[in-house]
C-alpha cells in the first residue's frame, strides 16, 4: 500500500479516559473523518433495523437469557419458544460494523473510536492503534461531569461499561483488551493530561507515517 493510501487512528478506551474528546480533536487537527456512534447508525441502516435496537447492543454481548426474553415478549404466549430466525445475532452486528470500518479505512483518513477497530484493521498497514486509560479518580470526575452522575453512579457506570467492552472484545477478538501489546501506543491520560496526550498521538502518527500533514488548528 503506497503513501497516498488513507491513514486511520483507532482508539480503544476505558470509560472516562478521554477517548471521544481526543478522537474528535485528532480528527479536527488532521482533517479526517471522526467515527464513533456513526458506525452504529450505519450498521442499523445496513441491517435494516431500528437505530435504537443497535444502540442498546453497542459494544455488548447479548446474553442468552436476554435473547430468550425478547423472543417471549414478542410472542402471544409466555411459554418458552426458541428465538425466531430474524433475531439479530451479535455476530451479525459485529460483522456489519467491521465491514463499515474496513470500507472507511480504504477510502478516507479517519479516527475510529471503539468497535474493535484495532483488531478489525490489524492487517491494515496505514493504521495507528491507540489505547487510552486513566486512574479511577480521573475517570470518575470526568463521567460525573459529562453524564451528570453522582460519584456512586459514575463508579457504577464505569464498572458496567468497562465490563461490557471487555466481554465484547473477548468474544470477537479472543483477546484481553487491557493487553497493551495489541496497540502501537498506550497512554495514561490522567498522568499526561488530555492536551499532552493529543500531542503525543500526533507526534507518533507523524513518526509512523512521515507523509502526514498536520495543520495548526489549535
Amino acid at each position: 500500500m503506497d503513501k497516498a493510501s488513507p491513514f486511520v487512528i483507532t482508539i480503544s478506551r476505558q470509560l472516562g479516559s478521554g477517548g471521544a474528546y481526543l478522537g474528535q480533536r485528532l480528527a479536527f487537527r488532521l482533517n479526517a473523518l471522526y467515527l464513533d456512534h456513526q458506525i452504529v447508525f450505519e450498521a442499523a441502516k445496513e441491517l435494516k433495523i431500528p437505530e435504537e435496537d443497535v444502540v442498546f447492543r453497542d459494544e455488548k454481548v447479548t446474553s442468552r437469557w436476554h435473547t430468550i426474553l425478547n423472543s417471549i415478549m414478542g410472542s402471544s404466549s409466555w411459554f418458552y419458544a426458541p428465538p425466531p430466525p430474524d433475531v439479530l445475532k451479535d455476530s451479525e452486528l459485529y460483522n456489519s460494523e467491521s465491514n463499515i470500518i474496513t470500507q472507511i479505512a480504504k477510502e478516507h483518513n479517519a479516527v475510529i473510536v471503539g468497535r474493535a477497530g484495532y483488531y478489525v484493521l490489524r492487517k491494515y498497514p496505514r493504521c495507528l492503534n491507540v489505547f487510552l486509560h486513566a486512574d479511577i479518580n480521573f475517570r470518575q470526575r470526568r463521567v460525573e461531569e459529562l453524564y451528570h452522575k453522582s460519584p456512586q453512579e459514575a463508579l457504577k457506570m464505569i464498572s458496567s461499561i468497562d465490563q461490557d467492552r471487555a466481554l465484547y472484545l473477548r468474544q470477537f477478538t479472543g483477546q484481553n483488551w487491557l493487553d497493551t501489546t495489541h496497540y502501537h501506543l498506550s497512554l495514561d491520560t490522567s498522568a499526561v493530561g488530555l492536551w499532552k496526550a493529543e500531542a503525543i498521538i500526533l507526534e507518533t502518527l507523524q513518526a509512523r507515517f512521515n507523509d502526514i500533514i498536520l495543520e495548526d488548528k489549535r
